[in-house]
């Protein structure tokens, strides 16, 4: 049988298996490291790519594999795959995502941010150049959807990131993005564990993100310190005013945590990415 008839015979005929990077475990078993402080900022700073286990972690030899890996999805599952003529705004939408990971975007807030550039196109364009980026795998779309209900908005996501060495490719790593890098890897690994991602609206409120795996749900909130009463009354309150029953849990790196603060769950990020998987 020719492959073009092949090709024919199989559509519509396949399974469709997600295979993402290395969890922070599978991360600690690769490269044979206990679960410590100094374990995780490897992970979060060099991500999750399996074929890391072949070099040295330092960051000359890391980010210079991940940027040819970043180069060769750019420009062949994207570029190539959908004839992109416009490969700059396509770099500078990359960076913006980069920029912008855990915040609620727009096609129309993409778009206006570009014009403050001196770059002009269509929401349209924008939406078509995220599909491309979702559909290589690169970016995930995470959609808002209402705790109550099942209601998903048609506008305003976030975008985050499949692998967060990459991410660190095109705007660097630095401790100023902690509270973005740490929403992106709580993200994935919720991702990597099977569930089912949302961010969570309600009314005003905003839960970072929903998880639902067959008849589990878990609420999330995710912060890098939480150093005082008012930053605490910011994170727990959203969680507090859902009514319901399913687990709930504020993950952040505070050294000193509670096992809970009026029935919401506080964890260390290094014992949440080990303990829900």
């Amino acid at each position: 049988m020719l492959s073009g008839d092949l090709a024919s015979y199989l559509s519509g005929r396949y399974v469709e298996i997600k295979v993402f990077g290395l969890s922070f475990p599978e991360f600690l078993a690769f490269h044979r490291l206990q679960n410590t402080p100094e374990a995780l900022v490897q992970y979060l700073k060099f991500g999750g790519l399996p074929y890391l286990m072949n070099l040295r972690l330092e960051e000359n030899i890391v980010f210079d594999y991940l940027r040819n890996v970043y180069n060769t999805i750019l420009l062949k599952d994207i570029v190539a795959r959908h004839q992109i003529r416009n490969v700059s705004f396509l770099e500078n939408l990359v960076k913006y995502l980069a920029d912008n990971v855990g915040s609620i975007l727009s096609a129309k807030r993409i778009t206006d941010f570009l014009k403050s550039q001196r770059i002009t196109l269509s929401p349209n364009v924008v939406l078509n150049y995220l599909s491309y980026l979702v559909s290589a795998f690169f970016v995930f779309k995470v959609p808002r959807a209402e705790v109550y209900g099942r209601k998903i908005f048609e506008i305003g996501d976030k975008y985050c990131f499949e692998d967060l060495g990459l991410r660190h490719t095109v705007v660097g790593y630095q401790q100023r993005d902690i509270n973005k890098v740490l929403e992106n890897l709580v993200f994935s690994h919720l991702a990597i564990s099977g569930y089912h991602v949302t961010v969570g609206k309600m009314g005003d409120k905003e839960i970072d993100f929903i998880a639902t795996r067959e008849n589990e749900k878990l609420y999330v909130q995710v912060a890098y310190l939480i150093p005082h009463e008012k930053a605490w009354e910011r994170e727990f309150n959203n969680l507090l005013a859902i009514k319901d029953n399913y687990p709930k849990i504020v993950v952040s790196m505070d050294e000193a945590i509670g096992k809970q603060f009026q029935g919401i769950g506080h964890m260390h990020i290094r014992n949440f990415l080990s303990e829900y998987r």
